[in-house]
């Protein structure tokens, strides 16, 4: 895989390069409430544009239906991306049409462009090779060198992402040679005892990183909605919390595999629960109580895990030389249920070892609850693209980088 230092060894001046980003920034009424996917794509913006490259940034944001909406136009990214360069940045109206060519054809050396949302056009989805393959040449008209750095979406087979690679000379910008280089940490000569966090709601979006993990990690502590299906596998009530019964053979036999192959399998030993699901759009005050894991009542439901829980998972990562968190571990979007997600938090911060937390909600938590990013090993722009990575899987922006 080339690199970007590569590319600009080999100059870039007056050249138009084409970068894949991932701007898909979370919006609250038009106005951005998460800029750090945006920021995470400065380094290779500035490098190019530093090098006189005319730099053509795309990406996608939400999921429109093939159609241009309002609601999900990259306008405000490209707002935000023009004060972080601290220079004005252009924006086209649509993606392959007039706009986005008037647009890539006024830069002038060492200026920036952003196309309109990737996804108003439908070939960027298609499951069919040539109506991907179509859009990617038309993409490919707007550049002369592609580099890849979007990794909150390697994971998918897109046209800008898996396709048009394999029209244009072709490089991985610093952001996606980075979240590697920092997976390979996760699964190559891991440096242990290797604890893994794994939250979120779901233990069915989990389960093939969970299956991954059982002959990798050393302790694995599982928190979020998807406990309550390991708590019930091991014969608890859990009132009304979160729960696929229809998971519970498959967790019965990740509890059996884990034990036979010397994983600590963690879960929570006391919980918040209340009657009411919190709302979370006025934060107004929950009424809950604590209980153990094993008392849940009947009529109440586990909204994150209490504070025995948090020491213990606490105590599990901070002597831990390697640290991957992904998913919070209660509803951490209300504050009286974001303590356990928060005592992660820090424990990660305590812990010594190489720390990582794996994108999405994970990453998202941390900045809403005031952490220092800073202080953490590594954050992750892509939740799915990691969980993939450390499945074991073949992700397509990743290949299609490959010479």
């Amino acid at each position: 895989m080339k690199t970007i230092d590569e590319l600009l060894a080999e100059g870039v001046d007056g050249k138009r390069v084409f970068v894949r980003a991932d701007l898909n920034v979370p919006l609250a009424d038009g106005t951005i409430t998460d800029d750090g996917r945006i920021r995470a794509v400065l380094p290779t913006v500035k490098a190019l544009a530093g090098a006189g490259a005319k730099v053509v940034v795309a990406s996608h944001l939400g999921r429109p239906k093939g159609a241009p909406d309002p609601a999900f136009s990259l306008l405000p990214a490209a707002e935000r991306l023009g004060e972080l360069l601290g220079a004005p940045v252009a924006f086209a109206q649509d993606t392959v049409g007039p706009a986005a060519h008037d647009a890539v054809d006024g830069l002038q050396p060492g200026q920036v462009a952003v196309i309109e949302n990737l996804r108003f056009n439908a070939g960027e989805t298609s499951k069919d090779d040539a109506e991907r393959g179509q859009f990617a040449d038309q993409l490919a008209a707007l550049a002369d060198v592609y580099v890849g750095d979007g990794f909150g979406a390697v994971h998918r087979k897109h046209a800008s992402v898996y396709d048009l690679p394999g029209k244009l000379p072709h490089y991985a910008g610093y952001l996606i040679a980075t979240e590697v280089g920092v997976l390979k940490k996760l699964t190559e000569d891991v440096k242990r005892p290797y604890t893994v966090v794994l939250g979120g709601a779901k233990v069915s979006d989990k389960l093939a990183v969970i299956d991954e993990l059982l002959g990798k990690a050393d302790r694995l502590l599982i928190g979020g909605g998807m406990a309550y299906t390991f708590l019930k596998a091991q014969g608890h009530e859990v009132g009304i919390s979160l729960l696929q019964e229809d998971q519970i053979p498959a967790v019965k036999e990740y509890m059996e595999r884990a034990a036979k192959n010397g994983v600590e399998l963690v879960l929570p030993v006391d919980v918040l629960v209340s009657k009411d699901f919190p709302d979370l759009k006025t934060k107004a005050p929950a009424d809950f109580d604590t209980v153990d894991a094993d008392k849940i009542p009947a009529d109440k439901e586990g909204l994150d895990i209490g504070p025995k829980s948090r020491e213990l998972f606490a105590s599990k990562i901070v002597d831990a030389e390697t640290v991957f968190w992904n998913g919070p571990v209660g509803v951490a979007e209300h504050p009286d249920y974001a303590g356990g997600t928060s005592a992660v938090a820090q424990a990660l911060l305590d812990s010594k070892g190489f720390t990582v937390v794996g994108g999405g909600d994970s990453a998202a938590a941390v900045r809403n609850l005031g952490f220092d990013e800073t202080k953490f090993g590594h954050i992750s722009t892509g939740g799915g693209a990691s969980l993939e990575y450390l499945e074991g899987k073949t992700l397509p922006g990743l290949a299609a980088l490959e010479d």
